[in-house]
């Protein structure tokens, strides 16, 4: 049986999938994931490798002081979030790397993602402190001294921040993925989102960049920098509404458009309502077969249609069902079923 995917069923209706749900699942895909950063930060070079990433729990918590002084809870939840660890120089080196996925241009990205890493920031401040006052009070009930391993007391500032001067924070780096076919017209930076031209004001305040992957923006030497089918689906998102170049692009890229793993091809499907159909056991999609009979299908409907509109027109000439059929190329049962002359 084929479907077209991808498809969920809930009380008794069938609805599609959100976009969002779908490309969050791909993203996801530890292959997918190091593919985007690799091409982001390294041009597309395999530097960072599937296995050195580990999946962090995305929800981030963090408590900022509200009006009058009180403590508010805030909580947020990435799409995906990863910690790289390397070892570099004889020492090992971690990155906190996130991705927003966004089917829809999200006009204010740079105050989103900026929050995301200052509540990752201020999160690992918090879990700093709680380790500084954990082996505090274990030294304490052992009747130690404060003063740690080296001979290090605790400076009143450290005790009152909870960050000790020697601790160091893991950077935060976070990649938009902008899964539409159109280009990307939200601001980039937080400077674009005020109507501020002073340049002594602006030199005192800090600006905060996006960064964008987003495929109508991209040059196609650029998608090729891709590794993983995360090249299929930008290549085919750039021009799903350009039928002449899309069929370039497969064409150009037959092999690997024959073997497109599933998720890839739910999160095509997802994004362009191409009308995509295959088997719901196939763990890989041919594409461009898909496509050609996609376009069979819509060739035979549209055949269809212009004889069933010829059929009735005939009809209305006074002809009789058999010659109608005989002039249309259809049975005379099915012609009669058009007309509604079904006995």
């Amino acid at each position: 049986m084929t479907i077209s995917l991808p498809y969920i069923h809930e009380e008794r209706r069938w609805i599609p999938l959100k976009a969002d749900t779908v490309t969050k699942d791909y993203v996801k895909d530890t292959g997918v994931f190091a593919d985007i950063f690799n091409y982001y930060i390294y041009g597309g070079r395999r530097v960072i490798l599937p296995e050195q990433l580990t999946e962090r729990d995305s929800t981030k918590i963090a408590l900022p002081y509200g009006a009058d002084g009180a403590v508010v809870p805030v909580q947020k939840f990435r799409d995906v979030q990863k910690l790289y660890a390397a070892m570099t120089d004889g020492k090992m080196e971690y990155v906190l790397y996130g991705a927003e996925n966004q089917a829809e241009i999200h006009y204010a990205m740079p105050v989103k993602n900026n929050l995301y890493d200052a509540l990752e920031y201020a999160g690992q401040v918090e879990e700093a402190a709680k380790s500084h006052r954990k082996e505090m009070k274990r030294k304490k009930e052992k009747g130690e001294a404060f003063a740690e391993e080296g001979g290090k007391t605790p400076s009143a500032g450290e005790f009152l921040s909870g960050f000790w001067v020697e601790d160091r924070l893991v950077p935060s780096i976070t990649v938009t993925v902008f899964f539409g076919s159109e280009e990307w017209d939200g601001p980039l930076s937080l400077f674009e989102m005020m109507d501020v031209s002073e340049p002594e004001v602006l030199a005192c305040m800090d600006n905060y960049h996006v960064r964008l992957i987003a495929p109508a923006q991209m040059a196609d030497e650029e998608i090729m920098k891709f590794q993983s089918s995360m090249r299929e689906v930008m290549l085919f998102i750039k021009y799903s509404k350009d039928k002449e170049n899309l069929s370039r692009v497969l064409s150009a890229n037959e092999r690997r458009f024959r073997e497109v793993e599933r998720r890839a091809a739910d999160v095509i499907e997802a994004i362009t309502n191409s009308g995509i159909k295959y088997d719901e056991e196939d763990e890989v999609v041919n594409v461009c077969q898909a496509i050609q009979e996609m376009r069979k299908e819509s060739e035979r409907d549209g055949e269809l249609k212009k004889a069933r509109e010829a059929a009735g027109k005939l009809y209305e000439m006074g002809l009789d069902t058999d010659k109608i059929a005989q002039a249309v190329g259809y049975a005379v049962e099915t012609v009669k079923g058009w007309l509604g002359l079904e006995s």
